[in-house]
């Protein structure tokens, strides 16, 4: 009777450590979650100044945008208008009809401001 309660204890010490590295896998998950939610933040952030007055002329002075509360009537109302990401970037790159090219952007902020506003308008990415 003495092997069989020690056979039952180890049986639920490895349940338990079982349970604990089931548990850390959780966790490790998580935090990656959240880190990658801090960066598309910071990302989002940096996209939303971008538009708002990090370039010259600020893309708010032509769009509207509700998420970056830009009510510009020059350009298009990006809200309805919904481009992707790809869309964008190209007319960042490029320009279009009145609106001029924005050639001193960087390629990152150039997909830095293509994801915000893809994203702030429910577009694809």
């Amino acid at each position: 009777m003495t092997q069989s309660m020690h056979r039952a204890r180890r049986g639920g010490l490895a349940h338990r450590a079982g349970s604990w590295r089931v548990l850390a896998g959780v966790v490790a998950v998580a935090c990656g979650a959240a880190g990658a939610s801090a960066a598309e933040s910071a990302d989002a952030d940096a996209g939303r100044a971008l538009f708002t007055k990090d370039t010259t002329p600020a893309c708010a002075v032509c769009h509207t945008l509700a998420d970056a509360g830009a009510t510009g009537t020059i350009g298009p109302n990006l809200d309805e208008l919904k481009p992707d990401a790809a869309r964008v970037a190209q007319a960042v790159r490029n320009g279009v009809g009145v609106m001029p090219a924005f050639e001193t952007l960087s390629d990152d902020d150039v997909q830095r401001l293509a994801r915000y506003v893809a994203g702030a308008t429910g577009a694809a990415p």
